[in-house]
């Protein structure tokens, strides 16, 4: 079986990251896995994934000293990644790591990239209170509107998702604030993106992370990307139903 790396960029979520390990331990058992976290926290987050690593041998830590961002976190993560498939997920447990299963088998199906969406039948952000709603609203529309392929993806600012290793081989990647999924699907190589329905979840503990700067930092992104992305690439845009993701599990045998 192929194996997967989950990249999971942390800033003080020590509360968070033993759940979240667990949680995605037991989403993914019986694929072979690792989970790289990527720290830049000045609590004790290191900490408690060293603590974890002491009992999951498949947990890696990367502390950052001198670094921040998100998105030089995530690239990080990508370049130390070992796995055929390469995840993206937020520490914070609003992506559930149960999803994860799902974006494997469809890339088992043959898609190059999987994007788990809020927007599609069966979806939800029903964990985003109304202000970080708008945000993403406004965010989601600028990138439609601004790079023809986003146009077709319905979820296209999200953190959460899954794709081959060769989508990045080659990618000028230089992403800035914490749309790192826009930056892949601009400048990665790919023909085939699968979209499964998620539930995107309350924040349990800790506090957003949203601010001023990372909207500031989208819209250079954007601007950015407008010049350095292909203007026209051939993508097939395939939508799961709930229904779908059982009936693959189901042929797969999870």
């Amino acid at each position: 079986m192929r194996m997967v790396s989950v990249v999971v960029p942390t800033f003080n979520e020590a509360d968070n990251v033993g759940t979240l390990a667990n949680q995605i331990d037991y989403a993914l058992r019986g694929i072979p896995y690792e989970i790289i976290f990527v720290d830049d926290s000045n609590d004790d987050t290191p900490d408690r994934i060293r603590r974890i690593m002491e009992e999951n041998p498949y947990v890696r830590l990367e502390h950052r000293i001198g670094e921040t961002g998100l998105a030089t976190a995530v690239l990080k993560g990508f370049w130390l990644s070992e796995g055929d498939y390469i995840a993206v997920m937020d520490a914070d447990l609003q992506h559930p790591p149960t999803v994860l299963r799902s974006m494997y088998i469809a890339l088992e199906h043959g898609a190059e990239i999987c994007i788990p969406s809020r927007f599609i039948k069966g979806g939800s952000d029903g964990g985003l209170g109304p202000y970080r709603k708008l945000v993403s609203g406004v965010a989601r529309y600028i990138g439609k509107f601004s790079l023809p392929c986003l146009r077709h993806i319905s979820d296209p600012t999200s953190g959460l998702f899954m794709f081959r290793r060769e989508v990045i081989e080659g990618a000028p990647l230089q992403p800035i604030g914490w749309k790192i999924m826009v930056e892949v699907l601009a400048l990665g190589s790919y023909t085939k993106v699968i979209e499964i329905p998620y539930q995107f979840q309350a924040r349990p503990t800790g506090e957003s992370k949203l601010s001023s700067r990372v909207t500031i930092e989208y819209l250079a992104q954007i601007k950015g990307l407008r010049k350095r992305a292909p203007s026209h690439r051939e993508t097939r845009v395939i939508r799961w139903t709930v229904d779908k993701m059982k009936e693959a599990e189901e042929k797969y045998g999870f």
